[in-house]
């Protein structure tokens, strides 16, 4: 939940909110498969079960995102909404990446290569982890300093755990598994209200012009002042823009 600490109190006063650690990160397990996205779409479906909640909002960033749209695609008649939050969908076109973009920018997608390399990264990346992923996320703001040495503390206590670090690394190795299981549904848009963010600095209208290909309600917002970590750089304007779509504005 540490991620979303700013923008959860923005919203209980409103809605019952559920943080959810998925598979691998967090206070979560890290068994030694399921990392594609309509397994752990599952894992969330099951949860809402388990909390009572038969039908639901369902909200995400980054790979979260990729994991709400899945929960949305495979259990449709369960999902009021969807966020669906910087990212884009594994097996769709994403256009060409900008050739101004610097070598290590993540918009040139150079660590999905890398990320997915059989045990390789896990050999470099021990011991490493905090100066690594302290640059790969701060690399992808517009405020780097909203990472604060907090927010690095809890996420390399996750990745430092027992198979932290190849639980992140499995996720990106299921891509091409996620883009096999959603194409019927990319087929077969999606119905419910879908509200499509980027940031302003990052993915921006790149997000809502592609789920218009797999969703037939979506409503796109740009997020100003942020780069890809919308939660951490402008907390207040994505409160404002879900708030927003929860209500129907």
């Amino acid at each position: 939940m540490g991620y979303w600490r700013h923008i959860v109190p923005m919203l209980t006063p409103h809605y019952t909110v559920v943080a959810v650690d998925n598979r691998g990160f967090g206070g979560s397990q890290r068994p030694p498969a399921g990392y594609d996205t309509a397994t752990m779409a599952g894992d969330v479906a099951e949860l809402a079960t388990r909390l009572g909640f038969d039908q639901f909002r369902v909200a995400g960033e980054d790979w979260g995102a990729a994991i709400a749209y899945a929960v949305a695609a495979f259990y449709r008649p369960r999902v009021q909404q969807l966020v669906f939050q910087e990212t884009l969908l594994p097996g769709l076109p994403a256009g060409e990446p900008d050739p101004s973009l610097a070598p290590d920018d993540a918009r040139t997608g150079w660590h999905f290569g890398f990320f997915s390399l059989p045990n390789l990264p896990e050999l470099l990346l021990a011991g490493r982890e905090r100066p690594f992923w302290t640059h790969f996320a701060r690399r992808q703001m517009w405020d780097p300093s909203a990472l604060s040495e907090d927010d690095i503390d809890e996420m390399v206590h996750s990745v430092e755990q027992p198979g932290g670090t190849r639980a992140i690394l499995e996720i990106y190795r299921a891509r091409q598994t996620d883009a096999e299981q959603n194409r019927p549904h990319y087929a077969d848009p999606i119905s419910c209200p879908v509200l499509a963010i980027g940031a302003q600095a990052y993915l921006g209208d790149q997000v809502s012009r592609q789920l218009a290909n797999v969703a037939s309600d979506v409503r796109g917002a740009v997020i100003p002042a942020s780069g890809h970590n919308i939660a951490l750089e402008n907390p207040a304007a994505l409160a404002r823009a879900y708030l927003d779509f929860f209500a129907g504005r």
